[in-house]
């Protein structure tokens, strides 16, 4: 497995971006991609859930079934595998290849236990966690969303004081940021992965 991951991650760092759901990953991978669409790729994770509205097949997951999933992970196909709320979540190998194969930086949205699996590879990416300024707001942030049950609702809050508490353990993420302004928050993100954004560059003169 590893040298599987080794080989495809050969090129610029990846970024794993990680965070409770309605701490603003979403909004902020967007700006970032605006702002250096042909710098970054974004690698598309796959899931047992149902797309919310606008989501479309491809671009926002692959969406599949339990068992095409199951099966896959019996493969070996995925570096990092989850299950929430009654759906999984995964990253593949050929997910992460696709955007490496374009000689882009792979940017990698996944939860704590990814990141947890993704710690015992060789993948060596930049971590960055995304917090809420406080669970209140995180909490309001989800109930405008009016997509969830309020078992959903309160499930994702308990995981979201799981993921908060994580992130402050030493060792874990490269940097932390707390999304209380969309524009500082932004500048952290841009920031944190500089250096990678000039090695793209530098890769794109050069050829």
């Amino acid at each position: 497995m590893r040298e599987s991951i080794a080989t495809a991650m050969a090129g610029p760092r990846p970024v794993v971006l990680s965070g409770p759901s309605g701490a603003g990953k979403s909004t902020l991978l967007k700006k970032l991609m605006k702002e250096y669409n042909n710098v970054f790729g974004f690698s598309v994770s796959h899931t047992t859930r149902n797309p919310r509205p606008g989501e479309e097949n491809g671009k926002d997951y692959h969406y599949v079934t339990r068992d095409v999933m199951k099966a896959g992970i019996d493969k070996g196909e995925f570096i990092e595998n989850a299950e929430f709320s009654g759906n999984m979540y995964g990253t593949s190998k050929a997910a992460v290849q696709d955007v490496q194969a374009k000689n882009l930086i792979c940017i990698l949205d996944i939860d704590m236990q990814g990141v947890k699996n993704i710690k015992k590879t060789d993948l060596n990416p930049i971590y960055i966690s995304i917090q809420p300024p406080s669970m209140e707001v995180l909490e309001k942030r989800l109930r405008d969303r009016k997509t969830e049950s309020e078992e959903s609702l309160q499930k994702r809050l308990n995981a979201a004081k799981n993921e908060i508490e994580f992130s402050k353990k030493p060792g874990i993420f490269d940097v932390v940021i707390v999304n209380d302004n969309l524009e500082d928050a932004y500048d952290q993100l841009k920031n944190a992965v500089l250096e990678e954004i000039n090695v793209v560059n530098k890769m794109k003169v050069s050829s």
